[in-house]
């Protein structure tokens, strides 16, 4: 659970869910000391106490399901983290790959075949403004591939103020976010702050330019 798992778990718990945070030592830290405060550009505000929060630094061992798994590691942790869900949780548990990227949820699949894996894109970021603060500074919706198991989660993720988008082929969707993730780049090259960075018409351009040039290969490759 780092800033997008702790988000989405975090709003979660505070509709009524029981949610466990798997992470690593230097954020669970943070939210063993502070709690989790989450935020968002329309005002909103929901602080979870650090007593209230079940911190785990590996998968506990005995858990009763059923379970929703929102697998949100980088994608270089992706095969790991996958195949750590398969030892540790039941037959068709249901994974949502909460990525970025095109073929998470493919590998995550691979890693773990015992499980049901489900592609997902979160369409907004979520900063770290402080130890155990968390603040989303952009707005949309979650999407997720369709499928028949996810319906009984649905009304608890829109009670937690996470609506599902959801569809048949979710390529095209993740596709969309690469373009729009292009912009990181430009963003850790030029160390600007993202707003500063979008009003300077030069980055922008270099943004524009790295957009232009992979809806170029997309049209080559068919996509």
């Amino acid at each position: 659970a780092g800033n997008i798992g702790c988000w989405l778990g975090g709003r979660l718990q505070a509709a009524g869910a029981e949610v466990h945070f798997v992470g690593r030592p230097r954020m669970l830290d943070a939210l063993r000391a502070h709690g989790l405060t989450l935020t968002d550009l329309d005002g909103g505000r929901l602080q979870l106490p650090a007593a209230d929060l079940r911190l785990y630094e590996a998968i506990p061992e005995g858990l009763a399901g059923p379970w929703l798994v929102l697998l949100c590691v980088k994608s270089r942790a992706t095969a790991t983290a996958a195949a750590e869900l398969g030892k540790h949780l039941p037959a068709g548990t249901l994974v949502l790959s909460m990525q970025n990227g095109i073929s998470n949820a493919e590998v995550a699949q691979a890693a773990a075949p015992g499980l049901m894996v489900l592609p997902g894109v979160v369409p907004y970021n979520v900063a770290e403004i402080g130890p155990g603060g968390l603040h989303r500074g952009s707005d949309g919706q979650l999407s997720v591939q369709d499928h028949p198991d996810l319906q009984a989660w649905l009304p608890l993720l829109d009670a937690a103020g996470l609506p599902v988008a959801m569809y048949d082929d979710l390529k095209p969707v993740q596709w969309g976010k690469l373009l729009l993730n292009l912009n990181n780049i430009v963003n850790a090259l030029s160390a600007q702050p993202l707003r500063a960075q979008l009003l300077d018409a030069d980055l922008r351009a270099c943004t524009a330019a790295l957009i232009d040039e992979t809806l170029g290969l997309l049209a080559r490759a068919g996509i």
